[in-house]
């Protein structure tokens, strides 16, 4: 017997062969579960694709429970217990989804942390210390978002209430009176509580109404792409279901004006006058290259998994707004969710046809319209585009907010109070039927 062997530690893991499975059963068990979430057989949901790539990472320790039996003197049979926790986490969640997901967010993060303490007793390689650490994070991880959820939904009990637009209810908040009631329409990614400054800013002199879309906020995720044509119908059946009378003044953030382009082009009678804040621009040409949408779902359910770990709340966190308080521990609470973040990738995935749809609108006749924009961080192609939207109205003009900048115009103080007067002005432009001010 040589030497090296008659000093090996007793029960050490030999080297080489053993390393060999250990590291190739891993990253099979890596390359299985994104195969599996890319299959056209795995429905291109958050539960399935998640469920999915827990049954990829199975096959990796199951294969290392196999061959470190067959083929090295270290046989690794506790690999079983991860492959069998993993894969019954996945089976549960790509068969049954939403009717297991909640009861999983509570249950998942202290089992995988009790299945690493197993692991970490019961193996020895070192190639296995950073993938242990790994999922020693996502379970501390995956507790911390579920219990941040938690705490978010009684601190910030939701404002308003829900209305079923078929298949979905989304979150409507209206506040103030008079007439015409103004709709406001928030800016890509974002939700109600991101026009924290408007809302009452604009209550005071009319009625105002606010809502979530699919998804996002308080509102429910939608199984439909959520491109504009999409938004602009469901807002046009939220409205009515909720008795809300037209016609309205819209108002439109960034992403937001392209939906009330859209909403403008198809219930022209229903549209009094607009208001376009630092709007995104309709497209120029009549076609645009468009992902497909189960590519873009897919994408969207795999960048989801970081939100259930808690990441993106991590990162939310880092950054400071200028919101009031209230508004701003909304934002931070209902943009850094799983739900949010995919409703977030699908709504920028739809994006040319978004603003497809919304160069729909070629006439606003002589109804008011206001472009306003920011002073602060645009070019020459932005100018010249907020230009021409202004050129859709008889009864327009396009304000430039000096020393504001695109998220300024609705989160900071200052600025927010130019954009809820000017809204304002076009409100009672309306009422007299006299010509904005220019």
């Amino acid at each position: 017997m040589k030497v090296a062997e008659l000093l090996r530690p007793t029960g050490a893991v030999p080297e080489g062969r053993t390393g060999w499975v250990v590291a190739g059963s891993l990253a099979t068990g890596l390359l299985a579960g994104l195969l599996l979430a890319a299959a056209p057989f795995v429905p291109a949901q958050e539960d399935a694709v998640t469920g999915a790539l827990l049954c990829g990472f199975a096959v990796g320790w199951a294969l290392l429970a196999v061959l470190s039996a067959r083929c090295t003197a270290a046989p690794q049979r506790w690999a079983a217990v991860p492959a069998a926790f993993m894969g019954l986490s996945g089976l549960l969640l790509i068969g049954f989804g939403p009717q297991v997901r909640d009861v999983l967010d509570g249950i998942w993060p202290p089992a995988l942390l009790a299945v690493v303490v197993w692991v970490a007793v019961h193996a020895r390689h070192r190639l296995l210390h950073p993938v242990l650490a790994v999922l020693v994070l996502a379970s501390i991880g995956g507790g911390y978002e579920t219990v941040s959820e938690a705490a978010d939904a009684a601190a910030y009990p939701m404002p308003g209430r829900l209305i079923d637009v078929g298949g979905h209810r989304l979150h409507l908040h209206c506040t103030g009176s008079g007439s015409p009631t103004v709709v406001l329409e928030p800016g890509g990614g974002a939700m109600s509580s991101n026009l924290g400054w408007i809302t009452p800013g604009v209550a005071r002199d009319t009625r105002v109404c606010v809502y979530d879309r699919a998804g996002r906020g308080w509102s429910e995720p939608a199984d439909t792409p959520q491109d504009g044509a999409q938004v602009a119908a469901d807002l046009h059946t939220l409205l009515h279901r909720a008795n809300v009378p037209g016609p309205y003044v819209l108002a439109g953030h960034s992403f937001g004006g392209l939906y009330v382009l859209t909403f403008a082009a198809r219930y022209p009678d229903e549209v009094a006058g607009m208001v376009l804040v630092d709007s995104t621009a309709p497209a120029a040409a009549p076609s645009t290259a468009q992902g497909s949408s189960d590519g873009i779902d897919r994408l969207a359910a795999l960048a989801s998994i970081p939100a259930r770990l808690g990441l993106v709340r991590l990162v939310g966190h880092l950054f400071d707004d200028d919101l009031p308080p209230r508004a701003g521990g909304e934002v931070r609470a209902g943009t850094t969710t799983a739900g949010s973040l995919r409703s977030t990738i699908d709504e920028y995935g739809n994006a040319s046809a978004s603003a497809r749809q919304a160069a729909a609108l070629r006439d606003f006749a002589d109804k008011p319209l206001v472009v306003l924009t920011a002073g602060v961080g645009h070019d020459a192609a932005w100018s010249t585009a907020q230009n021409h939207l202004a050129t859709l109205s008889a009864n327009s003009a396009h304000l430039v907010v000096h020393g504001a900048t695109h998220e300024t115009l609705v989160a900071d103080r200052r600025h927010a109070a130019t954009t809820a007067r000017v809204i304002l002005q076009v409100v009672a432009a309306v009422r007299s039927g006299g010509p904005v001010p220019r």
